[in-house]
């Protein structure tokens, strides 16, 4: 089993955070070059089909690939799907479908560690602003995250930077400390209203309409 998770933990190396919007970045790697690696990694461990695809719809966002892991995230039932939906959908962007999303995970066992790491970023610290906004009595704030991206993702501002080393963090923590090892180990059960549903896309009124990638 720990070459299950060193064999997923190298599929998430980039060595650069993540944009707020949907921008590829240099260094990520194909879809299909993933679902080949991935293909491979499940052969051996033979795992539920519902984690195995929670983890591939994860590793697909990791590398920004938004389409390929919405076609998988949106047939994943649970708090774990509607988690890596409303990532997807934050950073598409489409900020009022991605906390519809969020409302439909409830109060994820991810969101804890998220609060942890976020805390102790340099940039969060020396940023009460965003700080007491995102972390309201030391506790994570999805739905404030999602605000901040909207306000922020074309910014030029620092706070931009600051707010994409909390998106590694959000993506990391519910990939590698909870929704990729949780699956893995300790999948989990409770649904917090996030019922299976055939959704595609649910327009905002906020949604920009010059930069998709879906």
């Amino acid at each position: 089993m720990a070459a299950l998770v060193k064999n997923l933990q190298l599929l998430i190396g980039t060595s650069t955070p993540a944009d707020l919007g949907p921008a590829q970045r240099p260094g990520t790697a194909a879809v299909a070059e993933l679902n080949k690696n991935l293909d491979e990694i499940f052969r051996a461990a033979k795992l539920p089909s519902r984690n195995e695809q929670l983890i591939r719809a994860l590793i697909l966002l990791w590398h920004d690939h938004l389409d390929a892991s919405h076609v998988i995230a949106q047939d994943v039932e649970g708090a774990d799907g509607a988690f890596v939906h409303g990532i997807m959908h934050r950073r598409e962007p489409d900020f009022g479908n991605a906390a519809y999303w969020f409302r439909r995970v409830g109060k994820h066992p991810a969101f804890n560690e998220i609060a942890t790491r976020a805390a102790s970023l340099d940039g969060l610290k020396s940023n009460p602003t965003l700080s007491s906004a995102l972390l309201p009595s030391s506790e994570w704030d999805p739905f404030a995250f999602i605000h901040l991206c909207e306000k922020y993702w074309r910014s030029s501002e620092p706070a931009k930077g600051v707010l994409q080393q909390v998106q590694a963090i959000d993506p990391s923590a519910s990939l590698r400390r909870r929704l990729l090892i949780i699956s893995i180990f300790n999948p989990l059960e409770h649904e917090s209203g996030a019922r299976r549903s055939r959704h595609r896309i649910i327009r905002s009124a906020n949604r920009s309409p010059d930069y998709f990638v879906e």
